[in-house]
């Protein structure tokens, strides 16, 4: 009887067992199934990977040089990487979970990501380019061609909401929208989509568009907290809004023939005042700025220039063309080889970091948001090829460098940029270069060490000159008058790099030792 109650003892707990083991295998083989998934994921992630690097490695400046591919490439290592290591972090057989730890002290921030999605949206404004010529790809001068997808679109709207701003936010919400329409797979929902979309139109005063959104997401989901709540309220506002719109009617139906002349004053008076310098810095780098009279054309020329017979100029005078008349710029073409570009590239690789301008307070160097770049400084002990720069620049201006500040090589990557400002330091800066002891900048030397496919143009807003970047070529012009005064017609910028990789070295020129080669004038403006 005792053996037969253990028997049954152990069989109901036996047989709990089984059921228990039966349960396991179920989970076991869910597991499996998961695990396969996850494999295939990786192995498809690996795959895509592969071919997108092998291409992208064989020419980096020009793959990086499309915005999309650059911003990408960042949303990949500060997000997408990380999905991936949540999904092999219990697989460390193979050593990957150990080396991308380690390597994750390189990876981008999310700042950076951040910073990667503003500069899309900075293109996307300065060269006037719709959410859907971005998101395909169709930039000029593409050779890597990459197309955003709706996951690509739903972060840079989420970025644009996160600043409160509700413009690009509609614009990159509705391409994720669009090509969600259009049937593309993505783990991001129409409906998460549109909410955000309808906020950002609702933000910005269309109460009708965004009750029709709300509506249409309604259909896709009837129980919608949010939405059922907005189109009580949409509906309240409207009809508020049409009941004041009723109510004014009369009084603007008498009041109409004064608006109108009231009106075409307001346009009168826009007419005349002057276009602001942000408009005209943007339209200068479209290639849509001032265009100089005939007139004034037939007086720019190409020469070759020894400056004056200088010694080392006799038997190879410099190839100069005039680029603009007030103030005067010059072109100088031929003016830095390829071998030395490559030496002075390698040498600022090493050292480049976020550009920095002087604080017109303190005259402390700092980096600031308007200047986006990478620079670093180079100094002409380091390497003959810095000292024949160097050299070169003084024969052909005629202005002495022991006083100048140290060759810059900046780098301008995806969106990079420098927005309108003056190289001198005005009245009000009084301590602008005060650390340097060499005066004020009294002209700026230019090298172009690279071509860009697109965008990276040199503009001047206050006089509608564009000058655009050719490789091997420098520009030159004077910040001072011969009096010393400042000459504010050269406040320039450099313009968003749309396509490419923008390389550049300049020279800052001052004024200490140039007394007996750019003698003072009597007059303020000479």
């Amino acid at each position: 009887l005792l053996v037969e109650k253990m028997w049954c003892t152990c069989t109901s707990q036996m047989t709990d067992l089984l059921y228990t083991e039966k349960d396991l295998v179920t989970s076991l083989k869910e597991y499996i199934r998961q695990e396969e998934n996850r494999l295939e994921q990786v192995k498809e992630w690996a795959d895509k990977l592969d071919s997108l690097t092998n291409t992208a490695t064989q020419d980096p400046e020009g793959f990086l040089g499309h915005p999309v591919n650059a911003f990408k490439l960042v949303k990949r290592l500060n997000s997408e990487w990380g999905d991936l290591e949540s999904l092999v972090l219990k697989d460390t057989t193979n050593g990957f979970i150990s080396n991308l730890t380690m390597q994750r002290q390189f990876f981008p921030t999310e700042e950076d990501q951040t910073g990667a999605a503003k500069a899309l949206l900075r293109l996307q404004d300065t060269y006037q380019l719709s959410a859907n010529t971005i998101s395909n790809g169709d930039l000029p001068g593409v050779v890597h061609k990459s197309r955003m997808t709706v996951a690509d679109c739903f972060e840079l709207g989420k970025i644009a909401y996160s600043e409160a701003d509700y413009y690009h936010t509609e614009l990159w919400m509705a391409q994720a929208l669009t090509q969600l329409d259009e049937g593309e797979e993505s783990t991001i929902e129409k409906v998460t989509v549109m909410d955000y979309l309808n906020y950002a139109i609702y933000q910005q005063g269309e109460l009708e568009r965004a009750l029709e959104l709300t509506k249409r997401m309604l259909k896709l989901d009837p129980n919608h907290q949010r939405a059922n709540g907005n189109l009580k309220y949409f509906e309240f506002q409207l009809e508020k809004q049409r009941k004041a719109e009723a109510e004014k009617k009369e009084q603007e139906d008498k009041k109409r023939e004064k608006k109108v002349l009231d009106k075409r004053d307001a346009q009168r008076k826009r007419s005349k005042d002057p276009l602001p310098e942000r408009k005209k810095y943007e339209m200068l780098c479209r290639g849509e700025g001032v265009k100089m009279t005939p007139r004034r054309q037939s007086r720019l020329f190409c020469r070759y220039f020894d400056n004056n017979h200088n010694p080392w100029l006799l038997l190879a005078p410099v190839k100069q063309e005039d680029e603009w008349d007030r103030p005067r710029i010059v072109r100088y073409h031929d003016i830095i080889s390829d071998s030395e570009i490559k030496t002075v590239k390698e040498l600022a690789k090493p050292r480049l970091r976020r550009a920095t301008i002087s604080n017109p307070i303190t005259g402390v160097l700092e980096t600031a948001p308007y200047r986006i770049s990478k620079s670093a400084w180079l100094y002409e002990y380091e390497h003959s090829t810095i000292e024949k720069i160097n050299q070169r620049i003084e024969d052909v201006t005629g202005l002495e460098m022991d006083t100048a500040e140290e060759l810059q090589v900046a780098n301008y990557g995806v969106g990079g940029q420098y927005e309108p400002h003056f190289d001198f330091g005005r009245k009000d800066e009084p301590d602008a270069f005060k650390e340097l002891g060499t005066g004020n900048r009294i002209a700026t030397w230019l090298f172009y060490m690279s071509d860009v496919s697109a965008g990276g143009a040199t503009v001047f807003p206050d006089v509608g000159a564009a000058v655009w970047p050719k490789k091997g070529t420098a520009v030159f012009w004077y910040n001072l008058f011969a009096s010393g005064e400042g000459d504010y017609s050269t406040r320039h910028a450099a313009c968003p790099v749309l396509v490419g990789n923008k390389w550049v070295s300049n020279k800052w020129i001052h004024e200490r030792g140039q007394e007996f080669r750019r003698p003072c004038a009597m007059s303020e403006m000479e």
